[in-house]
């Protein structure tokens, strides 16, 4: 079993491996994923000394957090980290409509978007029954941005999360119910936006510090380190296409992004370096990055994974980047 190291999440006592476990696949949303293999998912990854576990009420309108609480209900609590998200409050579906954005419905649940006061405390307290747990560690608003909710309703959602909800999560962090608060999203833009309401300990971005994207260098990651605010880093694969999978942000990858992975791709080859090695490991080079928590398919994905994660890539693989101007100027790289 590796020995994981960990890190401190912001300036809060809590510390997370640096390989933790997404699960919003794991939900069965986007491909069809039974309880008996959601959980198995979870189960091989604390084998293999993951401690960290990121879920959502999202992910399977319901059904990842349960899987989740159903895995890990019987190992000690103070030997791991868990996350959820709030944001989402999950309500019964009446109707067999199929989803507009093609996502499956493992659990009879619709979505309403609520990030009040009253909103986040709602969403805790179904989390813990849904999860059947009596703790959780860090929550994350979920989904609030422009990119998800488009210019005009994400004003309507932020002004919420500004002038009610943050207080909540606040509220919560005082008095000990969780250890810490952020967001969870796949955008820099509002992340620079809650940092003007809020202190924030942790900021869970999905797909935008990886080897094929390092825009945050240049505006995000310089505030986060200033206000020591952690960064956790979801879909560092970019949705499978630094995977070998043809799946950028979610959907079919531009011949933009193709080119650019060709790019990597071959200078992963002259070094005899999987590319899906280097995706996985690139990241927490930064200091400002707590861990990296890809979101696989199955307990036999993660397990041929898990040396990609480990194993040992040359330096020169990582100038040999720099050089063909692939890596942002002021990009760290693992040494």
């Amino acid at each position: 079993m590796p020995d994981f190291a960990k890190r401190l999440l912001g300036r809060t006592k809590l510390q997370v491996t640096t390989l933790g476990l997404g699960t919003a696949t794991m939900g069965g949303s986007r491909i069809p994923i039974t309880q008996q293999s959601g959980q198995a998912i979870v189960t091989a990854a604390w084998e293999a000394g993951v401690r960290y576990v990121d879920t959502a009420p999202f992910y399977g309108f319901g059904a990842a957090e349960r899987r989740v609480g159903d895995a890990l209900r019987d190992k000690d609590r103070d030997a791991w980290v868990l996350s959820t998200k709030v944001g989402r409050l999950l309500r019964p579906r009446t109707d067999n409509a199929p989803s507009p954005d093609g996502r499956l419905s493992p659990l009879p649940f619709k979505v309403v978007y609520d990030y009040t006061y009253d909103g986040l405390m709602r969403s805790i307290e179904d989390s813990y029954q849904r999860l059947g747990l009596a703790r959780i560690d860090i929550l994350y608003v979920h989904d609030i941005g422009v990119y998800q909710h488009g210019k005009e309703l994400n004003a309507h959602y932020f002004a919420q999360l500004r002038d009610s909800g943050y207080k909540a999560l606040d509220e919560l962090r005082r008095t000990g119910v969780v250890s810490a608060i952020g967001l969870g999203v796949n955008e820099t833009a509002i992340l620079m936006d809650a940092l003007k309401i809020g202190d924030w300990d942790a900021f869970l971005l999905a797909g935008r510090y990886t080897l094929l994207e390092q825009a945050p260098l240049d505006d995000l990651i310089p505030e986060c380190q200033r206000r020591q605010t952690s960064l956790v880093v979801g879909g560092p694969l970019n949705s499978g296409i630094l995977a070998g999978r043809d799946t950028w942000n979610y959907a079919k990858a531009p011949p933009k992004i193709v080119d650019r992975v060709r790019k990597l791709q071959t200078v992963c080859d002259a070094h005899k370096v999987p590319l899906a090695a280097a995706a996985l490991q690139f990241p927490l080079a930064h200091s400002v990055v707590a861990c990296v928590i890809p979101g696989p398919r199955s307990a036999e994905e993660f397990n041929a994974n898990l040396p990609l994660f480990t194993m040992k890539i040359p330096p020169s693989l990582w100038s040999d980047l720099r050089a063909q101007n692939l890596l942002h100027p002021a990009a760290p790289v693992p040494t």
